[in-house]
């Protein structure tokens, strides 16, 4: 189950409601397009700022390291361990970048994919319920839990001396 996010854009000074196409679901995880693709996937995202501050982490970096003389291979490295960040913090730069241009967060919503959470999302949103909506649709969750076993253990457990004992 994918966990998402959900930015609405701020209302325009004649919009009495928002637009729900304009709406952006925000996928927490990992990315595998900004992980091989990360300047890229930054503008397409219209990210500048994330991408200037990308700019000039590599830039220091490289100086850095130049500095410290580094092979070919530390420095294809240090590039991999960048893009491995950029991937596994891809929702949270679009979400900040968000954030910036003041959009706002109306809900977390749970789902298998894009389409069944975009689904789940709506149909509450509608109903005006949003409540629910970060609890996975799975055919387990109304299974009820499992039995309390209320016979003591006989072994101790914790600082005291013997079961049953109090301070």
């Amino acid at each position: 189950m994918a966990v998402y996010t959900v930015h609405q854009p701020p209302l325009k000074k004649n919009d009495a409601a928002p637009n729900p196409e304009q709406f952006v679901f925000v996928r927490d995880g990992f990315s595998l397009w900004a992980f091989l693709f990360g300047p890229l996937w930054m503008l397409r995202h219209r990210m500048w700022l994330v991408l200037l501050g990308l700019v000039v982490i590599v830039a220091v970096a490289l100086a850095a390291l130049s500095f410290v003389n580094l092979t070919a291979d530390g420095l294809g490295f240090v590039v991999f361990l960048l893009a491995l960040l950029i991937g596994m913090e891809a929702g949270t730069l679009r979400r900040f970048t968000l954030g910036r241009r003041r959009w706002s967060n109306v809900g977390t919503v749970v789902g298998s994919d894009h389409e069944t959470v975009e689904r789940r999302f709506f149909d509450a949103w509608v109903r005006g319920d949003t409540a629910d909506l970060t609890t996975a649709a799975t055919p387990y969750a109304s299974l009820p839990p499992p039995p309390h076993n209320p016979r003591p253990s006989p072994e101790v457990i914790g600082l005291f001396p013997q079961p049953g004992a109090q301070r």
